[in-house]
Formats: C-alpha cells, structure tokens, sequence
C-alpha cells in the first residue's frame, strides 16, 4: 500500500506499552489528537489526527493509524492512514485490524503521510534501540 510502513523487530525485550506510550507522547508533542485501543493478544492500535492546515490534504474522518502486535521479542509496528474510529477504546482490535484501519491514500495525503510516518518511525526506532 502506498505510504504504509511495515517495520518488524525481533531480539530487542521491547516494553510494548512503553512504545505505545512514547508513540503517543510523541504524537502529542506535536499537536495531534490521540487515542488508542485497550490493550489486548492481539496487540494496540494508537490512532492521531491534526487539524487546521491538514484538512485542506487529508479527510476530517482520516487518521493517522498505528498498529503494533506481537511479543516484547518479536513485533511489528504498522503505520499508515486510516478512518478515524470513534472511541477506539472500546473497540476490539480484532474487529479494528479487519476494518478500515489502513486504506489507500491519494497523491495529497500520500506526500503527508510519508513525512509523518518517517519522522515517526525513525523517533521510534530510537526509542527501541
């Protein structure tokens, strides 16, 4: 999918809900609005929307979306657009992993997505070690 990241880590006794955490605190250093799913088997699903000058590039009901899922020793941290789920807390991430979590963006929000999603990714990759 264009402008999905898909970043896979094995060996590294990751603190999955500190990464959720930092990922969320990074997000809200800058500017976004945050909410996540209950944390389950299944994994987390962190999703942050921007508003102002971004909604002329990306739709009111499009997110930011990021899925992390597996062990402290072996997960993979997916990011990408997706539609904004109302309270997402209350949501079963299997039921969200099936919706509309990652969809396919057009040239405008692709350009935005990849910028979010490198600085993103690479805060995080830090943050993992």
């Amino acid at each position: 999918m264009i402008g999905e990241k898909v970043e896979h880590f094995e060996g590294k006794g990751t603190d999955l809900s500190a990464l959720q955490s930092h990922i969320e605190g990074y997000l809200k250093g800058d500017g976004f609005t945050v909410q996540a799913s209950a944390p389950s088997a299944q994994g987390t699903v962190i999703q942050a929307r921007k508003g102002g000058f971004l909604a002329g590039f990306v739709d009111a009901d499009r997110a930011l979306s990021i899925a992390i899922q597996g062990s402290p020793a072996d997960f993979t941290v997916r990011v990408g657009i997706g539609k904004w789920i109302e309270h997402i807390a209350t949501a079963a991430i299997e039921t969200l992993l099936v919706s509309m979590l990652f969809l396919p963006v057009d040239a405008a929000e692709t350009a935005w997505n990849v910028e979010i999603e490198n600085k993103l990714v690479k805060d995080f990759k830090s943050f993992i070690g």
